[in-house]
């Protein structure tokens, strides 16, 4: 039987069955049956509703969502001004198609996203449905933009799971094996894991071995850089464990981007949208892309991706690149909605409960002998558990005990990396919320400590 929790306080937790309850575990018997296997599941969650920063299941608990649908819903679910102006568009016009036709709600989100977009620099917009269609616009456009056909991504980084995509993706194998052979062209380098090198290096020194990796082996080797198109990078890692470079690594990356003709891509689909405190991660670090892939927070839960890139690069001839649903008019409709309640709130909400979370946090590497760090920006924050806080070596199993200790008291997290603990809320989240959570969360630690 899961935990109840006394409060019946509509904006925290409340458990009324054993987890899964008995409609909870039929839905999942049938999912079982129909679904395909390939989905990660974390723990048997069966959603009914939502409001806020809060999830119902088929049952009737109710959960404080620290996952925001992962990291997609910025506004919380089902926001009231969301949700009226998804209803209106849906009653004026639900499809047309911007790749064959015009409609003005498109052509409104774009000239909000190439005004907001980093640098300050002229933009055009092409849209897709997802993160993965997203980079792989991204791809095609600096392929075609520089006439030449290698990209370089990074060891850790996640990009989607369709070819292009899939191809600079190089989180885990599960994620690649049996799909080969790859996109041509691709190559990896080290990303900054500035917070458990292996070599002891501070933070700057590490950022700089890893350009340095790209400027006299990659670049002198297997990828001459007359023939490199774009490095594609996530400017906070996130599947990959939600880790914060030094700000000397975009400095050194623009550097070497600049030098030698190549285009930086930044992969902003987890990061962006307000979520580490700013519009963009990339304003934490005065790093300005060629090339900007945004989506997951971009529409508060519709299907939505965008490639905003400079407009001098974006000059492919009519049919060189489409999408069908892509810039759908409902989903800009809730689009438009999500940035303007960033812009006048949200994405400020995300600085203040980000740091109010990341103080709660910062002695947690001193009392919990598994916690190995706590990094992150705004409300997009890691907790790295480990065996041994010496060597740093991975608690992947632990991570795993904390997080169903969580679900069994009604917060809902995620791992990243292989021991992280990432933390994601919607951007509505409140103190009250905030609290509950890491109250919630140092007890698991404590009872899995305990159970170790």
């Amino acid at each position: 039987m899961g935990k109840t929790i006394d409060q019946v306080r509509p904006d925290l937790p409340h458990l009324v069955t054993e987890l899964p309850g008995p409609r909870a575990r039929a839905v999942i018997a049938r999912d079982e049956r129909v679904v395909s296997p390939s989905y990660t599941r974390s723990y048997p969650l069966v959603c009914e509703k939502g409001e806020g920063a809060m999830v119902e299941d088929v049952d009737g608990n109710r959960f404080l969502d620290f996952n925001a649908g992962i990291a997609v819903v910025a506004t919380g679910h089902c926001h009231p001004r969301v949700v009226d102006a998804i209803q209106k568009q849906a009653a004026r016009l639900i499809h047309m198609s911007g790749t064959d036709f015009y409609y003005e709600e498109l052509v409104l989100l774009a000239e909000k996203l190439a005004e907001i977009a980093p640098g300050r620099v002229d933009r055009r917009v092409s849209f897709g449905n997802s993160g993965a269609e997203a980079m792989e616009g991204s791809l095609k456009l600096a392929r075609y933009a520089t006439g030449r056909d290698k990209i370089i991504a990074f060891y850790g980084g996640f990009h989607g799971r369709t070819m292009g995509a899939l191809s600079l993706t190089s989180r885990k194998a599960v994620q690649r094996a049996g799909f080969g052979p790859m996109m041509p062209g691709v190559v990896h380098a080290p990303y900054p894991y500035c917070y458990r090198c292996p070599y002891g290096k501070e933070p700057e020194s590490c950022a700089v071995e890893c350009v340095k990796f790209i400027e006299d082996t990659l670049l002198k080797t297997v990828a001459p850089a007359q023939e490199v198109a774009a490095i594609a990078v996530e400017p906070v890692l996130g599947e990959g464990g939600y880790v914060v470079p030094p700000k000397k690594f975009f400095d050194e990356l623009a550097r070497v981007a600049r030098q030698n003709g190549i285009l930086l891509i930044f992969d902003e689909v987890q990061c962006g949208m307000g979520r580490t405190g700013r519009m963009w991660a990339a304003e934490h670090f005065d790093a300005v892309p060629d090339i900007l892939a945004v989506a997951k927070g971009i529409a508060s839960g519709l299907p939505l991706g965008a490639t905003v890139a400079r407009a001098d690069l974006m000059t492919w001839p009519p049919g060189a690149h489409a999408s069908t649903f892509g810039g759908n008019p409902v989903a800009c409709a809730a689009a438009r909605t999500t940035i303007a309640l960033l812009e006048e709130e949200l994405v400020e909400n995300a600085a203040r409960m980000g740091a109010h979370l990341m103080d709660r946090m910062l002695d947690w590497p001193d009392r919990f002998p598994v916690v190995g760090d706590v990094r992150g920006l705004g409300l997009m924050i890691g907790i790295e558990l480990v065996q041994d806080q010496a060597t740093k070596e991975k608690a992947p199993r632990l991570r795993d005990k904390v997080l169903g200790l969580a679900f069994e008291r009604g917060v809902l997290a995620l791992g990243a990396g292989d021991s992280t603990l990432r933390l994601c809320p919607p951007l509505v989240i409140t103190r009250d919320q905030c609290d509950f959570a890491i109250e919630t969360l140092e007890g698991c630690l404590k009872e899995a400590i305990a159970e170790a």
